[in-house]
């Protein structure tokens, strides 16, 4: 046998092969993308079984954390008799900061625009409270503070501490 014969029987060989190899391939593709997709959608269930817990759980905290950091609920376990208006101011700014580093990492668990709200109720909260001591006399103590920040939070028409609960209530309902 000559070369030219060698290699024309390896071309038709390989032609032959990889002829066959895309019909096996065309008539399999179905099955095996059926198979791809299952090993996916099992993958999706498993994950969702496992994150589901998680989601509910953080929704849980972002709604403690958002009654902690309510001003009512911040004043009652924060005041003591005779208390400054600066070391109040700082217990409330320490708690809000502190209760929402505690949480940061919910907002993986939640939609962007609840976390959004949360976080800018957060920053609305240390606002309100900064607001406050600026509007009273340097002499104030810890109740007029109470005193002023327990009336701007009577004179807002709806309570964002409250709406806020309510939309993380709406997100945890659209995981069901």
């Amino acid at each position: 046998m000559n070369a030219q014969q060698i290699i024309t029987d390896i071309v038709v060989l390989f032609t032959g092969i990889f002829l066959s190899l895309l019909t096996i391939y065309y008539l399999l593709k179905n099955d095996i993308q059926r198979f791809f997709n299952l090993k996916t959608i099992e993958l999706n269930k498993e994950s969702k079984a496992h994150i589901l817990p998680l989601r509910l759980q953080a929704h849980e905290r972002l709604i403690i954390f958002v009654d902690r950091i309510n001003p009512a609920n911040l004043l009652v376990r924060l005041h003591q008799q005779g208390i400054g208006i600066a070391t109040l101011q700082a217990g409330i700014l320490n708690e809000v900061r502190s209760e929402f580093q505690h949480n940061i990492t919910q907002q993986l668990y939640v939609g962007s625009v609840t976390w959004n709200v949360v976080r800018k109720l957060k920053d609305d909260t240390i606002a309100m409270i900064n607001n406050a001591v600026q509007g009273l006399p340097s002499d104030a103590n810890g109740i007029e503070l109470s005193k002023a920040i327990l009336q701007h939070m009577a004179s807002i028409d709806e309570n964002p501490y409250d709406l806020t609960i309510e939309l993380i209530k709406k997100d945890i309902e659209k995981l069901f």
